[in-house]
């Protein structure tokens, strides 16, 4: 019996290969650095073929380590940093130049000439997104305006575009198959969200020839398999793909529409299952594919807070408050509350549903009697009051609440922001027994996509709560707070 999906979760910071039994027990994990490159402020690239080596590498050591056999592994999924777009030569299968990664603004000026021209409310009728470089689309029109050479032979098919999981791929098959994942192919500003192709007047408003577009499939689907790799065996279905956050909603099995997930990281994203309807957010939300599964398509909301962990490094390496990240649950609670302090974590502007890039960071209410406890308290409740935010736009637009949130990432492990989060809300707050729920979604869609489970009553019932966190502060201390937060996020 083969026993291991093999999950690749390749980030912007590194790629994570984990080794994913049927129980949903991650029996191995190696994670592999690689660098990001900033050759002008507000750039940001990636070498496609770092991205690549250290694919390799983790694969390989994620298999030493664990001395399991290829022969073991049923299917490979893929998770991966959307928006992040790469050109390369069919042909040679080489990197047209580097990858221009998601959080790069060069295309800022792009997004603000299709503004002008009034095209904004067309875009986000088609796509369910907005006009900002934070999407593939004007990446792609800005590489091809800046080189004619490119754009000759994007028109003549010669080169391939693709986020990091058409790239990957792409390396994995032996360059037999060109393909995307619907998921992928939302965050694009290419795709119409009804008609879940690529769309015409869209590919012409942001000048992109058609030929270099991959092909689009479900999330579980068999791509192609394995081929001329030295790290493993030729035949190896690659089976699942889905963009990072709506892989994690998957992995948290949030199933049913209503079901919502939070992931903090470096940002926070908090994604809700939506089911077949396609929910156009009035509350500044984005609306995206989460998953399709044969036929059937689901949709998110999504809403992101652009600064989460970032704002505990920051005080970490900026201020030097603690040594290292976990200490910050300690010293927040050693105060009984922030002392009147807010701290707003605007570090990189403002995300949904406010969409203020202008905004900073800003730290109101310091007294005499202010210490770094309050401040590092302040940072949890700035990051509990963002998504908060985002679950009352999220209840705005679609008419309720959910039921519950579970949560993943790192920061998900500090209890006392999970208690925060719970109390903020007002609903129950879960965490389960395993935090990468990212690469458990890619393994899943994999894993269905080749008959490793039976279908998804099998996959949830392998699923696991660690721990769940219930309100305990009374409504006026909610209110009290969110006031104070309304009139910092004014200032800030």
């Amino acid at each position: 019996m083969i026993h291991y999906i093999l999950a690749i979760d390749q980030g912007t910071t590194g790629t994570t290969a984990l080794l994913i039994g049927r129980d949903l027990v991650i029996r191995g994990k190696v994670t592999v650095d690689f660098p990001q490159h900033f050759p002008e402020p507000g750039r940001v690239e990636h070498d496609p073929e770092e991205i690549w080596f250290s694919v390799l590498q983790a694969i390989r050591r994620v298999m030493k380590e664990t001395a399991v056999p290829a022969s073991e592994i049923a299917a490979i999924g893929i998770t991966n940093q959307r928006e992040t777009t790469l050109l390369w030569d069919r042909e040679t299968g080489r990197p047209a130049g580097n990858a221009i990664v998601w959080q790069d603004r060069r295309s800022a000026g792009i997004c603000r000439e299709l503004k002008e021209r009034g095209t904004e409310s067309r875009v986000r009728e088609k796509t369910g997104l907005v006009l900002d470089p934070y999407f593939s689309g004007t990446k792609i029109t800005w590489r091809l305006r800046e080189d004619a050479n490119l754009r000759r032979r994007a028109e003549s098919g010669e080169l391939a575009f693709g986020t990091v999981d058409s790239f990957l791929v792409w390396r994995l098959t032996g360059g037999t198959h060109h393909v995307t994942d619907i998921s992928n192919a939302s965050r694009t500003l290419l795709m119409d969200l009804k008609n879940l192709s690529w769309d015409d007047e869209l590919l012409t408003l942001l000048e992109v020839p058609s030929p270099m577009l991959p092909d689009i499939r479900p999330s579980s689907h068999v791509y192609g398999v394995t081929r001329g790799l030295e790290i493993l065996p030729d035949g190896i279905p690659v089976a699942g793909m889905a963009g990072d956050q709506q892989a994690a909603l998957f992995g948290q099995a949030c199933f049913e529409p209503g079901e919502a997930k939070c992931t903090y990281g470096t940002g926070a994203f908090l994604l809700e299952n939506t089911g077949e309807e396609i929910v156009f957010s009035k509350s500044g939300l984005l609306t995206t594919v989460a998953w399709q599964i044969g036929r059937e398509v689901s949709y998110a909301l999504e809403g992101s807070a652009f600064i989460a962990g970032a704002a505990v490094q920051w005080l970490r390496d900026g201020l030097g408050l603690f040594q290292s990240s976990m200490d910050i649950e300690a010293l927040a609670a050693s105060v009984p509350d922030s002392g009147g302090l807010v701290f707003v974590p605007a570090l990189a502007g403002l995300g949904a549903p406010h969409w203020r890039s202008e905004a900073r960071g800003a730290i109101f209410g310091i007294t005499r009697g202010t210490t770094a406890a309050h401040l590092a308290r302040a940072t949890l409740e700035g990051i509990a009051l963002q998504i908060a935010d985002l679950v009352t736009a999220m209840a705005a637009d679609r008419g309720k609440l959910p039921a519950l949130l579970k949560v993943d990432g790192g920061a998900a492990g500090n209890n006392l922001l999970m208690q925060l989060q719970a109390d903020l809300i007002d609903l129950p707050v879960v965490r389960p027994q395993t935090l990468e729920t990212t690469a458990l979604g890619a393994a899943m869609l994999a894993g269905l996509a080749t008959g490793f489970w039976r279908d998804l009553d099998e996959v949830k019932a392998s699923w696991r709560e660690e721990r769940r966190f219930l309100r305990r502060q009374p409504p006026s201390w909610r209110e009290e707070l969110q006031q104070r937060w309304r009139t910092a996020v004014g200032k800030a």
